[in-house]
Parts: C-alpha cells; sequence; structure tokens
C-alpha cells in the first residue's frame, strides 16, 4: 500500500516550486503563468479522465486522475490551500446526505 502522506509530500514538492526558475520546473512555469492557465489544464484532465473511463481501460484511467489531482493540487498550492483543506471537507461531508448537504449550499 502507498504511503497515505504522499498528498502531503506532493503538497509540499508544489509549494517549494512556487518560487522555482519557470524555465526549470513545470510546475513554476504553470503557477507563474495563474490561475487561468493552472484551470485550463486541469479541465483538460478532466476530460482526459472521462475518456478514458469510457473506454473501460483502468490504467489509463488510473493515470488520468493521477493527472487530474497532480493539477488540482498545483491550483490548491497556487491558492495557498492543500490536501488538509479538501480532506476537512470531505471530513465534514462525512455521513451527510448527499441531497442534504447539495441543498445546505443554497442557503
Amino acid at each position: 500500500m502507498v504511503s497515505p502522506d504522499i498528498l502531503q509530500r506532493l503538497a509540499a514538492t508544489l509549494d517549494a516550486r512556487k518560487g522555482a526558475d519557470p524555465a526549470s520546473s513545470y510546475t513554476a512555469r504553470l503557477m507563474h503563468q495563474g490561475v487561468d492557465a493552472i484551470c485550463k489544464k486541469i479541465g483538460e484532465e478532466a476530460v482526459e479522465t472521462v475518456l478514458a473511463a469510457k473506454d473501460g481501460d483502468r490504467l489509463h484511467l488510473v493515470r488520468e486522475v493521477a493527472d487530474l489531482w497532480f493539477h488540482s493540487m498545483v491550483l490548491l498550492s497556487q491558492q495557498g490551500l492543500g490536501p488538509d483543506d479538501v480532506l476537512a471537507e470531505l471530513a465534514r461531508r462525512e455521513g451527510i446526505s448527499g441531497i442534504d448537504e447539495k441543498n445546505s449550499r443554497k442557503e
């Protein structure tokens, strides 16, 4: 089993890359381009994830979801957030009906 702290280690790496030279780091380049570029990349990865799922290729799906998670974490880092923020929100929602949780956002 993979260590559950992989998300925290990745977040630390992403945070460290914020100040890196965009010419030498893909992550730094993406962060330097700003939120629109990061969001565009997340959109591309989301579409690729859907296509991989529809193709039924499990390995391709896993790889595309990894790309989607990675780029989502780049966005979180760029916004001063991290996986613990998302995990806390998931923990808050645990045991709440999806319908009830959705309805609570309308208030």
